[in-house]
C-alpha cells in the first residue's frame, strides 16, 4: 500500500517540479493535488516524505529518477506527434525523438543543473561521471528502439554510443543556450553520416559533455570542484 501510494505522489509531483524544483517540497505538495475527496488540507510534514521516499536527498533523488523515466515514456509519444502522429509506414525519425526529449526538458530547465549536480554528486565532492552516461544512453536506446533500430552487434552499440554522445551534447547546449538548441541538435546529426559517427567523434562528444557537466555543476555551487 505505501509503495502505490508512494507511486501515486511521485506521479502527482512531477507537474510540480517545474515551480518548485525536484525538493522535498515539490513531494509534500503532490497531496494538495488529490482529487477533491481525497485532497489534505496541508503538505505532507516532512516525516512522511522520509516515510515515503526516504531521508535528505534521496527523496530528491527519487523524485529525478521518477522525471527521467517519465521522460522516457514522453519520447515516443511526443515524437509522433510532431511527426504528425507516424503511422507504421512513417516512422520517427532520430532527430524527431531527440527533439521530442529535449522538449520535456523546456519546462524544468531552470532546475536541471541542480538536478544532474544531485546526480552526479558522489558524496565525497567528485563528480561521477557514470549518471550523465547512463542517462544519455537510456535515452539513446530508447530513440533506437522508437525508430525501429534493428543493428546488430558491435554496430548496435556503436550507434548508440554516436546517439548517446550528440544527445548529451544537445542537453549542455540547452542548458545554457536554450533558444538554439534544437538548430545545435541538426548540425550534429548533419555532421555525423546517418548517426555513425567515428569513435573519434563519440571520443570528442563525450570529452566535451563532461567537461561541460562539471563547469555547469561547478557554476550553481552545488558542488565545491
Amino acid at each position: 500500500m505505501a509503495s502505490q501510494s508512494s507511486s501515486r505522489l511521485l506521479k502527482l509531483a512531477l507537474p510540480l517540479v517545474k515551480t518548485h524544483g525536484f525538493t522535498r517540497e515539490a513531494l509534500s505538495r503532490s497531496v494538495l493535488t488529490l482529487p477533491s475527496n481525497e485532497q489534505h488540507a496541508e503538505p505532507l510534514s516532512d516525516s512522511a516524505i522520509t516515510a515515503l521516499f526516504g531521508r535528505g536527498d534521496f527523496a530528491r533523488r527519487t523524485l529525478i529518477d521518477a522525471w527521467l523515466e517519465d521522460g522516457l515514456a514522453h519520447m515516443a509519444s511526443e515524437s509522433s506527434d510532431a511527426n504528425g502522429g507516424a503511422t507504421p509506414a512513417k516512422k520517427a525519425t532520430i532527430r524527431d525523438v531527440l527533439r521530442a526529449r529535449l522538449k520535456y526538458n523546456e519546462p524544468v530547465l531552470a532546475h536541471l543543473p541542480d538536478a544532474f549536480g544531485l546526480m552526479a554528486s558522489s558524496g565525497f565532492h567528485v563528480v561521477d561521471p557514470l549518471p550523465v552516461l547512463e542517462h544519455a544512453a537510456r535515452i539513446a536506446d530508447r530513440a533506437c528502439y522508437t525508430t525501429g533500430d534493428r543493428s546488430l552487434q558491435l554496430e548496435w552499440y556503436a550507434k548508440r554510443a554516436s546517439v548517446a554522445a550528440v544527445y548529451a551534447a544537445a542537453e549542455l547546449h540547452q542548458l545554457t543556450s536554450p533558444h538554439t538548441t534544437y538548430a545545435f541538435l541538426d548540425s550534429l546529426l548533419d555532421s555525423t553520416s546517418n548517426i555513425k559517427a567515428t569513435l573519434g567523434e563519440v571520443g570528442l562528444y563525450s570529452e566535451y559533455v563532461f567537461k561541460s557537466w562539471k563547469g555547469i555543476i561547478k557554476s550553481s555551487g552545488i558542488l565545491p570542484l
